[in-house]
């Protein structure tokens, strides 16, 4: 008996992605996720920053008077105290966050390059060289408000033990405010410095230094002419990090002096959280913000081009 048999009908395929779309569906959801989180923040400070949204408008601040561009002609009229503050501001933050990215790089270009070469006791010296960096914000900058305290500090007890102080310093008060902080975010950030600085010189190969030993080269002109300039692509994107976190910096100053920061630590994110939550001018704040963004934009931009440029010419 002969039967017939019924074909086995095909399976459907479903939807399949082509390979150069995959990715970008793989890294839609943490995009959307992203632009939610930073994006949608964002606009809301550049919409705040056009109305007049003081104390008085907080309840239904949507529907804060329109204030246009007012906000920002306030903030950068030089000829105002507005203006004038917010200057003085710009300028102690640029110079705080140079000495800080200058210093932090030089330390940690100095100990990566003293760990680089293995020797007894290499490890330990890792670990504590991370201790500062490891450390909570508030814990580190905590330590160093006690340490320079004028009564009970350990930096003023010291100086008076070897006769160096003058009845006690106010390291937290006056233009010493400018060097404590510096020397808080630097002790702080000189540890991840060292960290990709390090990482960075382990990838360069070690017969590149003994072919440089054959020929004669010292320590100082292996490091001139090999490790500096094969560490360029690291240290571009560790300036540019470090630039940008010292240039925001608010935790630091806020911790270190509460509230009453002296003038000459008055860091543009104090400055703008003052002109925000003291005075209650979210409008004036915010247009602040905005023109701090805009100016780190620009400097990222002209930076990364200015080094970009370089590193193809090397």
């Amino acid at each position: 008996m002969t039967g017939t048999t019924t074909p086995i009908p095909a399976r459907r395929r479903g939807w399949t992605p082509s390979r150069r779309a995959l990715p970008y569906l793989l890294i839609a959801p943490a995009l959307a996720f992203e632009l939610l989180v930073h994006l949608v923040p964002m606009l809301g400070g550049l919409w705040m920053s056009l109305l007049e949204l003081t104390q008085f408008h907080l309840r239904d601040w949507v529907r804060a008077p329109f204030a246009g561009l007012d906000n920002f002609g306030f903030a950068l009229d030089l000829d105002g105290a507005a203006g004038a503050e917010l200057l003085r501001s710009f300028a102690v933050t640029l110079a705080y966050a140079i000495l800080t990215v200058g210093l932090s790089w030089t330390l940690g270009l100095f100990a990566a390059t003293l760990l680089q070469r293995s020797f007894p006791g290499r490890a330990v010296l890792r670990t504590l060289f991370l201790v500062p960096y490891a450390l909570p914000v508030y814990t580190a900058v905590m330590v160093w408000k006690f340490m320079l305290d004028r009564s009970d500090g350990l930096v003023n007890t010291v100086l008076d033990d070897l006769g160096a102080g003058a009845g006690g310093t106010f390291w937290l008060l006056g233009d010493n405010a400018f060097g404590s902080i510096v020397i808080t975010s630097v002790w702080r950030l000189w540890p991840f410095a060292f960290l990709v600085l390090m990482a960075g010189m382990q990838s360069i190969p070690t017969d590149v230094y003994e072919q440089a030993t054959v020929d004669g080269a010292g320590l100082w002109q292996q490091f001139r002419s090999i490790t500096v300039p094969m560490l360029r692509p690291v240290n571009q994107v560790l300036v540019l990090v470090l630039f940008l976190w010292t240039f925001n910096d608010f935790n630091v100053p806020y911790i270190l002096f509460d509230k009453s920061v002296p003038g000459a630590a008055n860091l543009l994110s104090i400055h703008i959280y003052g002109s925000s939550f003291l005075t209650w001018n979210f409008g004036l704040g915010s247009a602040m913000s905005a023109i701090l963004l805009l100016f780190l934009l620009l400097v990222t931009a002209g930076y990364l081009a200015f080094t970009s440029r370089r590193l193809k010419d090397v």
